[in-house]
Order: C-alpha cells, then structure tokens, then sequence
C-alpha cells in the first residue's frame, strides 16, 4: 500500500556529484527508518545508507562514508541522498526503501517496501 518514487539518477564522470530523492505515498508513515541500496550487473544488492526516525541516527557503507550524505523530510515523507566524489565502482540500480523499525538498519530485511530503482552510471 505505500509507494516509492526513485528519481535524480543518471550519468557522470568520476568525481562528479548526484542528488538522489525517494517520494513516499499511499499509507506510509515517516515513523520508521529509511535506507538506500544499491545493485550493481552480476552483484547481489548491498546496503548503502539509511536514517532512522528523528534519534535513530544515520548508517553508511565503509565504501561511501565521507563521500554520501543521506537526509529526509518527515513532513513530506521523502528523503535524499548527495553521492559526492563518484567513483566508476558506485555505477548500480539504487533503490529506496522504508523500514520495518525506528532505528536505522544495515539489512535488507529489516525493509518493508522499496522503489523501482534508478540508474547511476559513473564513466572514468
């Protein structure tokens, strides 16, 4: 019954910058944690970065720490993500998704609902 919208994707030279966004609709509730993952050709999908509700605190990759930023609007129920110094190795299908707890989690399963994905492609 909730629905996630991926959009911002696309494609950049290395060391350029993206801005990722996520819109919630249907029943959804800004109570939980949300979080983005990624997919790349041939890989399994892996955790990104994910934000609980207001003191659930913020999870990041060791590969994208330092570079991405993730946020989200409580009001609106969308949330974002700034990549910053892209790499070819970021080049996936990133997705959204909301959470099943309050606290921000690292597991995939620990996610209730997720988007149809956007493409980011890093080119060296």
């Amino acid at each position: 019954q909730v629905q996630l919208v991926e959009s911002g994707g696309g494609l950049v030279q290395a060391g350029g910058s993206l801005r990722l966004s996520c819109a919630a609709s249907g029943r959804t509730s800004s109570r939980y944690a949300m979080g983005w993952f990624r997919q790349a050709p041939g890989k399994e999908r892996e955790f990104v970065a994910a934000i609980g509700w207001i003191g659930g605190g913020t999870r990041y990759a060791d590969s994208v720490k330092g570079r991405f930023t993730i946020s989200r609007d409580n009001v609106k129920n969308t949330m974002s993500l700034q990549m910053n110094s892209l790499k070819p190795e970021d080049t996936a299908v990133y997705s959204c998704a909301v959470g099943r707890t309050v606290g921000a989690s690292t597991l995939s399963v620990d996610y209730a609902y997720w988007g149809q994905g956007t493409q980011v492609t890093v080119s060296s």
